[in-house]
């Protein structure tokens, strides 16, 4: 019996491989230094925690609407506009398993057979894949380190046909770190106008921004508003990760879509973890303190993986938001350590673990096959001793 096509073009996750192996090495007693993270390192804050021990001391634990609670749904309201000047109603809100759920529900809710999703690349490895379940068909369009690898309303333009229904744009970027510009997001906007296609908006990292304010494209006009799917979540900005409360922002027909396709699948987002994401979202007392303070410390670790890197004459894009820099490898190619020779980004990243104990990501599953990722989740300390590792790993290399 056979597994459906489906199932078989999904592409295995180079990420998931890399971390699995640092785990186990980790589990075996070896002192691995982990620059994989896709999370925060921050506990979630106690004022949430805390307001997850009410709902189930109150007997919250029900099911809820599959779109989400009603408080749930209004906070949400009240933070799109607060924030991002976006007037939306309940009825536009669907809260999900995570954004990546939320993403699922979207390209399941617009997408036909065949359709096309543009892919501005570097992206997130887990976008084509979805789109591939949804069944559409990502085209790639390649960006350029010159523009801090951010599409261009030109590239954006030559990559649109009557086949395309929608545009993925991921703002602030992973694996780049790169945020876009008003005046960038209304260029891109511009080009949209012109087109019937829908902008799914990753904007999960929203808060982690350095440098420069994070603006969603959504807020551009009506109509970008109207075609645009906003999808965001709290597992960033509240070290949520665990907890697996995402949403989207649509509108109204789409979010209907989804939440009936929702209704179907797998029901309302985990109860407790609405609640708790109710008042993570309402208490901004506690909320933006605690993510001041995240957000500084992830300032003052990027700024020293920079300098590290620099020491290093290691190439990176100085990331302006999220927390991962991506750097090249590309002079490494063709060099060998140990009778083993760096052919990719892959080799490079397998034999940095296996010689001295650094987990860091290869970038071929996000379109990028000359660059790691390096997350600076981790303490200053960890930073120092993983890249002191990776000097040592560096100096071994020979041609």
């Amino acid at each position: 019996m056979e597994i459906a096509k489906r199932a078989k073009q999904i592409s295995p996750s180079l990420t998931l491989e890399i971390t699995a192996r640092a785990k186990k090495m980790k589990a075996d007693g070896m002192r691995v230094v982990s620059f994989a993270a896709g999370e925060p390192d921050f506990n979630t804050p106690d004022y949430i925690i805390e307001a997850g021990h009410k709902a189930l001391e109150m007997g919250l634990t029900k099911y809820t609407p599959a779109a989400g609670t009603v408080e749930l749904r209004n906070a949400i309201c009240a933070k799109l506009k607060n924030d991002n000047a976006l007037d939306y109603d309940k009825s536009n809100i669907v809260v999900s398993n995570g954004a990546k759920h939320s993403l699922f529900n979207a390209f399941m809710a617009i997408l036909e057979p065949g359709d096309e999703v543009i892919v501005p690349s570097p992206y997130w490895l887990s976008y084509p894949e979805l789109v591939k379940m949804a069944g559409g068909v990502p085209v790639f369009v390649q960006t350029k380190p010159e523009n801090s690898f951010k599409l261009t309303p030109d590239e954006l333009e030559k990559a649109i046909t009557d086949k395309t229904k929608a545009f993925i744009l991921n703002n602030p970027n992973n694996p780049t770190g790169a945020v876009y510009t008003r005046s960038e997001l209304n260029a891109l906007a511009a080009v949209i106008e012109k087109h019937e296609i829908f902008v799914v908006s990753d904007e999960i990292y929203e808060k982690l921004t350095y440098e420069r304010r994070h603006h969603s494209i959504a807020a551009y006009s009506d109509i970008l508003k109207e075609r645009t799917i906003v999808i965001n979540g709290l597992s960033k900005t509240y070290s949520m990760t665990g907890w697996r409360v995402g949403y989207a922002a649509a509108d109204e027909h789409i979010a209907s879509a989804m939440s009936s396709m929702q209704s179907h699948s797998t029901s309302n987002a985990n109860t407790i973890a609405q609640y708790a994401s109710t008042v993570a979202l309402s208490d901004k007392y506690h909320g933006d303190a605690f993510l001041e303070d995240m957000r500084a410390t992830f300032d003052a670790r990027r700024a020293l993986m920079m300098l590290r890197l620099q020491r290093l004459g290691i190439k990176y894009i100085e990331p302006k938001g999220a927390f991962y820099v991506m750097a090249s490898v590309k002079e490494f190619e063709g060099k060998s350590i140990e009778g083993q020779r760096i052919r990719s980004a892959y080799d490079f990243a397998s034999l940095l673990l296996e010689q001295v104990q650094v987990a860091v990501i290869p970038c071929e599953g996000f379109g990028a096959p000359d660059y790691i990722r390096l997350s600076y989740a981790a303490s200053e300390k960890d930073i120092e001793r993983g890249l002191d590792a990776i000097a040592s790993f560096l100096a071994q290399l020979i041609d």
